[in-house]
């Protein structure tokens, strides 16, 4: 019995010995897949995580834009609002100066011809001149080279205040000629006319004088005018004159170096390159009536430039770039000087033919400004060559003008300017007992200073006549300066 329960109580033993070694063995692999299970809910747990955390980004990103849009959209609709009072502000006090100016009386105004515009436009010139002898054509504004023969006489100096300068015109613009044509105009006027009568009170009385007087008529598509009335011929350089306020309706350097004059007449005015960049291109041709120093009444058309149908014909060349402009331009006409009534004995010719050509130009590069012409010509009195002499003469005859501004105020200016005749046809074709005027030399210099609508300067003009004696044998020499102190304002 004893040996049984000892055999049964080993058995025992050893089973729970052989269970307790076998537990671990068992237990091992559950615990393994355990670990590894927890491993995969960590990493499913980080990703999730992870991806909250972009969620929370992205939702956190999409608030600013949300709330940037919100701050725009108030401020747009402040400025907005802030508009629409300026607005209403504005409305307010336009109806406040309507109702105003609705109350007020009607003033009277200035009108033409329906659609048609008028503005009026000058300048007042005012000149204090002394000079040392008398001059051709004139004292002060129009003196343009001495009386020849002058000596050093103490009373051949003078001195007086001008004011002929003076200029107003009118212009008339927007009438309609038809549906690609419209019209425009000009009156101009001076004070050179003379002065009212020879009394002690004349000199303070000048009388107006009609400068020009003329219609256009426009086509702007194709660049063409025509010109009808009185106007400058195409020799007389306008654009180009030298710059002075002392001469101005006589320019520097006019009979001496300076030709041209104005005429009634017809001209065309054609832009050749009409709507092109670059240079401008410009070519006029013009008809004037014909022009002479007699024989006959001059105040009367009959002068040999009146007889028979011959007008002075004319033609220009104008070429315009971004700091310059040139030209060139050609005069032709014919003289009958037996005159209109064709009894005018004529010893020497009984036909003359007037011809010139010019070129001239200008050219403001920088501060400085140059303006000169030159010509050739025969015959050219009436424009102002031969130095004023009517006959069958030869003459050449240019200008030179140097500016600089040294500020926008203050500018000088220094000219140059000389005609000079064929002497054997002065000395032919002079009138008895007269002196023959052979050659003259002009020079001029002048401070300027400008202001606004104001201008004021100081000029001195020195010339030098040659000349022969009344009977025609014997030379001469003829000097004169003027000075003059200049206001002028333009409107």
């Amino acid at each position: 019995m004893m040996k049984t329960i000892r055999s049964g109580g080993r058995k025992a033993i050893a089973l729970s010995v052989a269970c307790a070694l076998m537990l671990p063995m068992a237990v091992v692999p559950d615990l393994a897949h355990a670990q590894s299970k927890s491993k995969k809910t960590s990493s499913r747990e980080a990703e999730l995580e992870s991806r909250v955390n972009q969620l929370e980004q992205q939702l956190a990103e999409l608030k600013a834009m949300i709330q940037e849009q919100k701050a725009e959209t108030s401020q747009a609709t402040a400025t907005a609002q802030a508009a629409q009072t300026q607005a209403q502000q504005t409305d307010d006090k336009v109806a406040k100066v309507e109702k105003v100016v609705a109350s007020a009386p009607a003033k009277p105004t200035f009108s033409s011809a329906p659609g048609v515009s008028v503005a009026l436009h000058g300048f007042i010139n005012a000149n204090a001149f002394s000079q040392s002898k008398g001059y051709t054509f004139g004292n002060g504004a129009n003196a343009e080279y001495p009386i020849p023969g002058q000596g050093g006489r103490v009373n051949d100096s003078l001195s007086g205040v001008d004011i002929r300068n003076t200029r107003f015109w009118l212009d008339f613009t927007g009438a309609k000629f038809t549906e690609s044509w419209a019209g425009s105009g000009r009156i101009e006027m001076d004070f050179f006319g003379g002065f009212n009568g020879t009394g002690p009170y004349s000199q303070q009385q000048p009388t107006p004088r009609l400068r020009q007087a003329y219609m256009d008529l426009t086509n702007a598509s194709t660049g063409t005018t025509f010109r009808i009335g009185q106007m400058w011929d195409l020799m007389f350089p306008l654009e180009y004159i030298p710059q002075s306020l002392s001469h101005i309706a006589f320019p520097l350097g006019y009979g001496t170096g300076v030709i041209g004059w104005r005429y009634p007449g017809v001209m065309w005015m054609q832009d050749l390159n009409h709507g092109s960049e670059g240079t401008k291109w410009r070519f006029d041709l013009a008809a004037f009536e014909g022009s002479w120093n007699g024989p006959g009444q001059t105040t009367n058309y009959l002068t040999a430039g009146n007889a028979g149908f011959k007008p002075q014909v004319e033609a220009r060349l104008t070429a315009k770039g971004g700091n310059w402009q040139a030209f060139a331009a050609a005069h032709y006409s014919k003289m009958d000087l037996h005159g209109v009534d064709g009894t005018v004995i004529t010893p020497i010719k009984s036909n003359i033919k007037s011809t010139a050509v010019e070129v001239g130009g200008m050219w403001t590069p920088g501060n400085f400004i140059l303006k000169s012409a030159v010509y050739t010509g025969t015959a050219i009195g009436q424009l102002f060559g031969d130095l004023s002499q009517f006959g069958d003469i030869k003459d050449k005859g240019g200008y030179l003008q140097v500016g600089y501004k040294f500020t926008p105020n203050w500018s000088v200016y220094g000219t140059y300017a000389a005609s000079n005749p064929d002497d054997r046809d002065v000395l032919r074709w002079r009138a008895a007992n007269t002196a023959g005027l052979l050659k003259n030399r002009q020079n001029a210099l002048s401070l300027q200073y400008t202001a606004g609508a104001y201008d004021f300067s100081v000029e001195w003009i020195h010339s030098n006549l040659d000349s022969s004696t009344t009977n025609g044998l014997g030379r001469q020499k003829t000097s004169a300066n003027e000075f003059t102190l200049n206001g002028n304002y333009r409107f």
